[in-house]
């Protein structure tokens, strides 16, 4: 089986192209642009395989990615490339609209041109897997899951954008038969995620003993999902899934987040004893909200559980321990990161008034 899986030098889609590389008869071509959040170095344990490829190219140059198609002649693709972060999307939403929604209509033209050229018997086993998220939904009350029927309403430049790319998906099964699938997923978290987004944030600032910034109160919450879960949840969709479906994929660890950053506080402070004593109230500091900032998300998988029979195996007290040991077992990962690209200053400033 051959797949392109865009993005795959992002946070999910490296654990996906790591989770591909290893599996017999499967052969892998990674397709990024290499923007400012992907690293080639969450690829390198797999980059010697003679089963796995990398191709530089942006999914929104249509003849490149053509050829990329005709040249390797996929079984099926993964699409993960996206701009993914609420918070640069409130600052510059000219990227997210450029690539999460023309990158993702000029992707769905490629495919539709290489699927429509397949052999017969080629396009009954061809799939679309279209991978989104839980933001699209928009907020949750205190109570109630997103389920696969929950109406979209997203409420941030980069959730409105994966919207329009999940109806993209949609309208280009039901207009020209092209064979998807969509999966919405909860918040991810683990090795290798860029360290803008909350939880390696946190590690980082607590590892420093630095203040720790939560937005509002503190009591947003969000259902974390362990990245090697989704990326066998994801391989599990492509090859199980039904053809123009959709699966939510949670992590069933809904956790508010000064919860999570408490946890953080505690657990760098146990494994590595030469940070700051001071305590955790000393240390966060409440901030000023983020614009829009969306007060709950929850998935029911049962979609998944039931169809598909995949669980998560990771609880998120088990899932934190090993990605606060990753991060300080990889110091030579994060620290050019923080040095020449993203200092950890705040972002999404754009909508405060």
């Amino acid at each position: 089986m051959k797949l392109i899986v865009t993005g795959g030098a992002g946070f999910i889609g490296s654990a996906v192209c790591r989770l591909l590389a290893g599996q017999k008869k499967v052969e892998v071509l990674n397709l990024d642009k290499l923007t400012y959040a992907a690293d080639l170095r969450t690829v390198e344990s797999v980059s010697s395989r003679p089963n796995y490829r990398f191709v530089k190219e942006d999914i929104c140059n249509r003849v490149a990615v053509a050829k990329v198609f005709d040249d390797f002649q996929p079984d099926a693709v993964m699409h993960l490339a996206a701009e993914s972060h609420v918070d640069r999307s409130i600052d510059g939403p000219a990227e997210f609209i450029q690539t999460n929604i023309v990158g993702t209509f000029t992707l769905l033209e490629v495919t539709r041109d290489y699927f429509n050229g397949l052999p017969k018997d080629r396009q009954k086993s061809f799939r679309f897997h279209h991978i989104s998220t839980d933001e699209v939904y928009g907020s949750l009350g205190d109570e109630g899951l997103f389920t696969e029927n929950t109406p979209y309403a997203p409420n941030s430049p980069y959730s409105a954008s994966k919207a329009s790319s999940d109806h993209l998906v949609r309208a280009w099964h039901h207009t020209y038969g092209l064979p998807v699938i969509i999966s919405n997923c909860s918040n991810n978290y683990g090795p290798f995620q860029f360290p803008e987004k909350l939880i390696p944030l946190m590690i980082l600032n607590a590892l420093h003993g630095q203040e720790l910034p939560v937005y509002g109160d503190g009591k947003n919450t969000r259902d974390w999902l362990h990245v090697e879960d989704h990326a066998e949840a994801l391989f599990t969709i492509l090859i199980n899934g039904r053809i123009g479906e959709k699966y939510n994929v949670g992590g069933c660890n809904e956790v508010a987040n000064l919860d999570v950053v408490r946890k953080i506080f505690e657990t760098v402070k146990r494994l590595e004893p030469s940070v700051s004593q001071s305590t955790f109230d000393a240390q966060v500091r409440f901030v000023t909200d983020r614009p829009g900032h969306d007060w709950r998300y929850a998935i029911d998988p049962s979609k998944m559980r039931d169809e598909l029979r995949w669980e998560p195996q990771h609880s998120f007290e088990s899932g934190l321990e090993q990605t606060v040991k990753w991060y300080l077992s990889n110091r030579e990962w994060w620290e050019p990161i923080l040095k020449n690209k993203y200092a950890g200053e705040r972002l999404g400033t754009a909508g405060l008034k």
